[in-house]
């Protein structure tokens, strides 16, 4: 099976073409531009370098977030939009658990954190397992400070105590605030490892089709965790119109 896995969930483009033994080909787009200036030209050059066409395509794995607002929603159209005539399972995969999977090699707790603006991270907290990367917490946006008190009550639920590999690309906003509160248990995964790959995103996604599942292309969204900055304002402009009414 030939799988296409993209994730616009962060400033990079990032996509990967694959098969249950191997990947294909990959794009890790972190340079000008937008996604929808990026997107469709970089999976017509994978798939050309791949020698496919996008007919040759038999299903497409798509992060879903939480990350940016503007690149979920271009990478989810831009999934629907390739699937649709061609008939295509899709399958989403979290954003959170595809970054996790750039550490599965480790013994430590992994935190992906992504900046969510705010003084916030989108974050949860993994660890390896024999099955892949386990998923201890739920998918959530937090300060700093209740992230290390996340990390404490876990690490005390576990009864141990285990370092904790940061990555993503909130690491150079507050890698001095954990490394303050968390000392040398605080470890942190180099630049390369900072970003969704588009492999990861394949990989989930060829696990859950060789599973039987795949999501409806009606009802396949974006994993927001909080609302948008256009659904904030509008409901405040309800509420201000109740309250005049």
């Amino acid at each position: 099976m030939y799988l296409l896995g993209l994730d616009c969930s962060t400033s990079v483009t990032a996509l990967a073409i694959a098969t249950e033994e191997r990947v294909l080909a990959e794009t890790f787009l972190h340079t000008e531009g937008t996604h929808s200036e990026r997107l469709m030209p970089a999976i017509e050059a994978t798939l050309a370098i791949s020698k496919l066409r996008l007919a040759d395509l038999q299903g497409i794995a798509v992060a879903i977030g939480p990350g940016s607002f503007t690149g979920l929603r271009i990478g989810l159209a831009t999934a629907k939009g390739i699937a649709h005539p061609l008939s295509l399972p899709v399958v989403a995969i979290p954003t959170l658990d595809a970054l996790a999977r750039n550490a599965m090699h480790t013994t430590t707790l992994v935190c992906p954190i992504l900046d969510a603006r705010k003084s916030e991270v989108y974050t949860s907290l993994y660890q390896a397992s024999t099955e892949g990367m386990e998923r201890l917490s739920p998918y959530e946006a937090l300060s700093p400070e209740a992230l290390v008190h996340k990390i404490t009550a876990k690490q005390q639920e576990l009864e141990l105590e285990l370092n904790v590999l940061f990555l993503g690309d909130a690491v150079p906003v507050y890698r001095d605030y954990l490394q303050a509160k968390m000392g040398t248990k605080a470890l942190f995964a180099p630049p390369e490892l900072a970003y969704p790959r588009g492999s990861q995103v394949a990989r989930l996604g060829l696990e859950r089709l060789k599973q039987g599942e795949e999501d409806s292309l009606h009802e396949l969204a974006p994993l927001y965790i909080r609302p948008s900055e256009a659904e904030v304002n509008y409901a405040k402009q309800k509420t201000a119109q109740t309250v005049k009414v």
